[in-house]
């Protein structure tokens, strides 16, 4: 390995995969969820520089962003319509809705059908989309039926107003249920070098050809800083620990989607530049085995 730098497109580096069959997206994407306030909550510390990344995700290869209703609530969704619509072509936007807000940090489960809807339609007016490419149930309600919650989407489908299904924190059993349902085009669960209790998840969507979506991809940060276990190994190549970790996950699964995020060009550009590092088997071991199976 040796050291890398973003460049124009570099994301194309992290090859191809088809959310649903039929929705192309370079392997390596953008959760926007860090775009707004402190608590996911509120408008962005500087608005500026939030709609910088999001144009510069376009200008670096990146063709899936990661939202949700929940982000700011709503704000994440209006930047990235304000700074990049008209959409490009290859452009996908996946988003969310099941977790409702009520302050910082407060997230609540609600898979009410008539709640799902109306956030479609909401997710629908802040994008200025006609149809959502990936709509995802945020989190599975345990108070709803997960019939109605998914019946929902499914309806929202048959309206012409959402494409594909997807799923947010669900176990293996969970997913074989909404796959009686309907077809699942994605799962996002918290996965990362050093945390992958969703392992068995992962290996069901590899055998489904199913996205998946690691969220928290960099350990909530623990693997990006200075004091990250990566770091040694990565100070060895010219690497950052971040860009070792994401390059790590793409080498992992070739239906891992990794979507990290930032609220800052320069950070945004350090982990795409991930997408342009090439490990080796024995690399990839080393940091299985450093990091624990």
């Amino acid at each position: 390995m040796t050291d890398v730098h973003a460049t124009p497109h570099v994301a194309e580096q992290s090859g191809v995969f088809r959310i649903g069959g039929d929705l192309p997206v370079h392997r390596l994407g953008f959760g926007a969820m860090r775009l707004v306030g402190e608590g996911v909550w509120g408008p962005p510390r500087d608005r500026d520089e939030a709609l910088a990344v999001l144009r510069r995700t376009v200008e670096l290869g990146i063709t899936f962003i990661d939202t949700a209703d929940s982000y700011g609530p709503q704000i994440g969704e209006r930047l990235i319509r304000e700074a990049l619509y008209p959409y490009p072509d290859n452009l996908v936007i996946g988003t969310k809705a099941g977790l409702a807000r009520t302050g910082p940090s407060q997230w609540h489960k609600l898979g009410r059908p008539a709640y799902l809807k109306q956030q479609a339609e909401l997710s629908l007016r802040n994008l200025g989309a006609e149809r959502i490419d990936l709509f995802q149930l945020h989190r599975i309600d345990p108070e709803v039926p997960l019939a109605d919650q998914l019946g929902a989407l499914v309806e929202l489908r048959e309206q012409g107003k959402i494409n594909h299904i997807g799923l947010s924190e669900v176990t293996v059993e969970e997913l074989s249920a909404a796959r009686a349902i309907t077809p699942i085009a994605s799962v996002q669960n918290q996965y990362a070098p050093s945390f992958r209790r969703s392992e068995d998840v992962l290996e069901q969507c590899e055998k489904d050809g199913t996205a998946f979506m690691p969220w928290a991809p960099v350990a909530r940060g623990e693997m990006a800083g200075t004091d990250s276990p990566l770091a040694a190994i990565a100070g060895e190549h010219g690497l950052t620990p971040a860009q070792l970790a994401l390059s790590w996950l793409l080498y992992r699964s070739p239906v891992m989607v990794p979507i990290p995020g930032t609220s800052r060009v320069a950070h945004l550009e350090e982990n795409t530049a991930a997408a342009s590092v090439r490990l080796s088997g024995s690399e990839v071991e080393r940091i299985s085995q450093f990091l624990g199976s």
